[in-house]
């Protein structure tokens, strides 16, 4: 499942809200995923704007960010707009 949302964020250039864990710690926050691998990704966070890289494994759960209902019309509209622009 996590990685579906992986796909997603990917896909709709959207943010995505993960758990993932990194050096022994517990960490979480909204990601933005640039590219994505067989066994890791690379991403933004809204924190830190450098791409930073991440094994899949390591994220423990995900889920669509805060106002996203996850609706792929809406979001495949809003890019074509952004395109035709």
């Amino acid at each position: 499942m996590v990685r579906r949302f992986l796909e997603y964020s990917l896909r709709y250039r959207r943010p995505i809200k993960a758990v993932w864990l990194e050096d022994g710690k517990l960490l979480s926050g909204t990601l933005t995923v640039t590219a994505l691998g067989e066994d890791a990704f690379s991403f933004t966070s809204a924190r830190r704007k450098a791409p930073r890289e991440m094994p899949v494994t390591a994220v423990l759960s995900a889920s669509y960010a805060r106002g996203d209902d996850g609706d792929t019309l809406k979001n495949t509209l809003r890019m074509k707009e952004k395109k035709d622009g």
